[in-house]
Formats: structure tokens, sequence, C-alpha cells
């Protein structure tokens, strides 16, 4: 397995370092080696050591949870989580994320919300932390009513670093249940004013393609989309460099399961 191998790797140079760092002094001694020894390289092994040994700890006690990540056993990482997280109670954020996505990967929605409701109660900041995910379910399973709820009820309790996305997803649930007049003002400000730019360029695509037709001022509606295409431009030059800004970008899984649409709007930018 490759984090094994890392482990291993990762030791011996540790050990090497150990090694080096007691050895060659021996052979340059001199008088003050005593003296430097105690003060300098002897604080420098017992950090080491205790490095290399917090290492070794965290990769033992997570060996079964880090396996099942690397041969991607959705299924299996599912059961593991569950064991912990709703058997024994152990509501962290990254458990919750990790369950929550474990099931998205195999389209067990339901389980999803499930454990949404379960995770409220238990502890409420591993669902503000982790709003995404659970928002996702709802536009996958196509529940768009719901998802217009749920994003909008924590544009403003979820973490600053994400409400860019759930602020996007907002508009797109809204896009999706046919509540164009609600989404154009939503994607318009983001085409215009938005400084992450997969949510710009996604945002103008969806001006020009989908909302201007139904808008009421289908020339602004267009003109917040040039923009929003503009301001990409400047900053991604081509749909390669597009291309590798969503690889960049879609190890999160929000953005994972929207990857069509970023090819989509790529397309539509360097047209």
């Amino acid at each position: 397995m490759k984090f094994k191998y890392l482990i291993i790797i990762f030791s011996i140079i540790i050990i090497l370092i150990i090694l080096i760092t007691v050895v060659l002094p021996l052979f340059m001694a001199g008088p003050g080696f005593a003296v430097n020894f105690q003060l300098v390289l002897l604080p420098l092994l017992i950090f080491m050591f205790l490095l290399l040994a917090g290492i070794g700890i965290y990769f033992l006690l997570n060996y079964r949870l880090l396996s099942l990540l690397e041969r991607e056993d959705w299924p299996a990482l599912a059961y593991y989580l569950e064991e912990k997280i709703i058997v024994k109670g152990r509501y962290s954020s990254q458990n919750v994320r990790l369950l929550a996505s474990s099931y998205l990967v195999i389209s067990d929605y339901p389980a999803v919300q499930r454990l949404e409701s379960k995770a409220a109660l238990a502890k409420p900041s591993s669902v503000d932390k982790n709003v995404l995910i659970f928002g996702a379910a709802r536009v996958l399973s196509g529940n768009h009513e719901e998802a217009v709820i749920f994003f909008k009820d924590y544009l403003d309790k979820c973490a600053a670093k994400d409400r860019p996305w759930v602020r996007w997803f907002l508009g797109f649930s809204y896009l999706l249940s046919g509540a164009f007049s609600l989404a154009e003002p939503e994607f318009s400000s983001l085409a215009v004013y938005s400084d992450d730019a997969i949510i710009t360029g996604l945002s103008a695509y969806f001006l020009d393609t989908s909302l201007a037709k139904n808008s009421l001022k289908p020339a602004e509606c267009r003109a917040s989309a040039e923009k929003g295409r503009s301001r990409v431009i400047k900053v991604i030059k081509n749909n390669e460099n597009w291309k590798k800004e969503a690889d960049r970008a879609g190890t999160e899984i929000h953005i994972a399961i929207i990857r069509k649409y970023i090819n989509e709007a790529g397309k539509w930018l360097y047209k």
C-alpha cells in the first residue's frame, strides 16, 4: 500500500538524520562537544524522536480508515464510519464530511440526509462546516426546492470560505427549480464581483445560455455574462488552463459533481 511505503521511507529518513546528527559530531568532537550536545543536539534528537513516534501513532490509529480511502472502497468506508460516528457518537466535522462524501459517491442520498439530521442534533457545527456536501445531496437527488431552502438557511451559518460556493449553489438551485428571476440576480452579482474564477465563469455561462432567454432584461443579463467572461479571461488565458484550474478545484466533491457544467463553461468562455 502506498501510504505504508511513505511511512517507511519517512521513518528511514528521520532515523538517518538522527544517526548523522549523533555520529558526525563524534568524528569532529572537540572539547566543547559535550556542552553543544546538551544544549543543541539533545533537544533536536528528542524533537525528532517525538515527531517520528507521533507520526507512527497517527498512522497506526487511522490504519483502517487510510487503507479504505486508498482502496476507494466506499461502501466499506461508509460502514466503518457509521460505526465510528453513529454507534460511538464521534461526530467530528471531518468524520461527518467523510461519511457524507462516501454516501454521495455511492449515490445514497437519503443516507446523507439521515446523517445530516443526526449530526444537527448531536453536533450542529459539523453540519455548518459541511453545508456544501449536504446541499449537494439535495441537488443530486432532484429536491431542488428543498435545496433552495437549505442553502438560504445556511448562507449566514456556513464557514466564510464556503460562502461564495453556497451562494452559487443557491443560484443554481433557483435555476434548476425554474425560479429564473431569482437565479439571475445571484449569478449576475457573482459574475461581476466574485473573486473565484470558476464561480465567475460558471455564473457568466448560465447567464448567457440559460437565463438571458427567460430574463425581463436580456440585454443586461448578457452584459453581466460578458463582463464575467472578460474577468475570467484576464486571469485564465485559455481553455487548457481553465481545465487545469478545474482539476485543482475538483478534489472537492461539491465541485466534482458539477464538472460537466465547468467543462461546458470552458468551451463557452474560450469559444
